[in-house]
């Protein structure tokens, strides 16, 4: 099967099992057919055979059954698993929205695909640190296994909402949301 009927078999596969909600892809574990010339970049735009997927709700439609195992990402169906490049993380997250303030402030974040996330004990955030640069890569947990990478206008918006606080005896700056305080930065 070429590459262009592996796409197509699946769009076909995931169009007519579409439903409200996202599939069980953890409980699926059909075989493994190949790797599919597909990449997500670290911006969020998905790519196919090299060129961009425009249409947003084809994109939409793929980001409901992606699965990460181990380090490796796959596009699973009940009847096949094809696996998928992603530079960073599958999703980005483009809008913050908050509410309240201090220890009771909510911090919700939209994706590029349009999934909400309420950071929490079950969707926490975490910043990574570039060993070399020192850059940091802020990123929250989306769902099973998966993260998205907080664009860099939304990481600035929390970066203004950042207050001191104490992580294991060790002075933090960081955001509050879901009654847990969350590190961002080291306070100098």
């Amino acid at each position: 099967m070429t590459d262009t009927g592996k796409a197509g078999d699946l769009l076909a596969q995931l169009s007519a099992g579409e439903k409200k909600g996202l599939p069980p892809v953890h409980l699926w574990n059909p075989p493994f057919c190949g790797d599919l010339d597909m990449r997500i970049a670290r911006d969020g735009t998905w790519h196919y055979q090299g060129s961009p997927i425009g249409r947003a709700a084809m994109v939409r439609l793929f980001s409901t059954v992606i699965r990460r195992d181990g380090d490796d990402y796959f596009l699973v169906t009940p009847v096949e698993k094809v696996g998928i490049r992603v530079d960073d993380a599958p999703f980005v997250a483009v809008r913050l929205d908050v509410s309240g303030e201090g220890e009771g402030q909510l911090l919700r974040f939209v994706t590029n695909v349009d999934d909400e996330v309420e950071v929490g004990k079950e969707h926490p955030l975490r910043v990574s640190l570039d060993p070399q640069t020192q850059e940091p890569s802020p990123y929250i947990h989306v769902r099973a296994n998966l993260e998205a990478l907080v664009h860099r206008n939304v990481f600035y918006q929390l970066v203004d909402l950042a207050v001191p606080g104490d992580v294991d005896g060790e002075s933090w700056l960081g955001v509050w949301s879901g009654g847990l305080f969350f590190p961002i930065g080291r306070a100098e």
